[in-house]
């Protein structure tokens, strides 16, 4: 084995493909953190909506996250490259492509995620803020949220890694990712065992880093 390779390459790699500064529309990093924000925010208000009590609400809500949880990301991502410019007469960069499909794709499961903490809060605590004075947007600002989203942690950081993972499929579009720049240096290099060795390695250190900040967010949150 010659690792030789991830030095030379190592800036490529790293700056281009991980952080997302370089030549090329890219970086795992700057796709992933805009999508997993603006997809929690987007996924808050589908999870809101699936309990709305309007049929006008809820059924359309209900409709996109079974839709959206029915087709693969990867189909997402086409519709958004090839039918949105034709509808539009507008080309999209890749960039925007790929954040606009993942927030969408992602929004329909953490929209679930949302819904599900929201139901795990007990009813107790909904009548007894309406008890205080509290209207049903501060209850729900001030009291179910934050019980919810503690209980939600678990799964939304399983979510997020798998979103962390997820740019890599944008590269079908031409996106240079983490896993594309190393597909780029192997083509010159011809080194795949220590190239995919070392971005495995990066993917890991990422994702365990944030198992191990949600498991210390969820001690600090829960009650003693």
């Amino acid at each position: 084995m010659d690792f030789s390779v991830v030095v030379r390459n190592l800036d490529f790699l790293i700056l281009q493909g991980l952080l997302g500064f370089g030549n090329f529309v890219g970086g795992t990093l700057r796709l992933a953190i805009p999508a997993i924000v603006l997809g929690f925010v987007l996924g808050i208000f589908v999870g809101l909506g699936r309990l709305a009590r309007s049929p006008w609400i809820r059924i359309p809500a209900t409709v996109y996250v079974e839709f959206f949880r029915g087709v693969p990301l990867v189909m997402v991502i086409f519709w958004f490259w090839f039918i949105i410019p034709v509808l539009l007469r507008v080309a999209l960069p890749e960039y925007g492509v790929a954040l606009t499909a993942f927030v969408v794709f992602e929004a329909a499961y953490l929209g679930e995620i949302v819904r599900a903490g929201i139901q795990s809060v007990p009813r107790g605590q909904m009548e007894a803020a309406t008890a205080t004075g509290l209207t049903q947007t501060q209850t729900m600002l001030y009291v179910i949220l934050p019980q919810a989203l503690r209980n939600m942690i678990p799964a939304l950081v399983t979510q997020f890694i798998v979103l962390f993972k997820d740019p890599s499929l944008a590269s079908i579009i031409g996106y240079v990712d983490l896993t594309k720049a190393a597909q780029i240096v192997n083509n010159r290099e011809i080194r795949p065992f220590e190239l995919y060795l070392f971005i495995a390695v990066v993917y890991w250190l990422c994702t365990y880093s944030m198992s191990l900040y949600a498991r210390y967010l969820e001690k600090r949150l829960t009650p003693a």
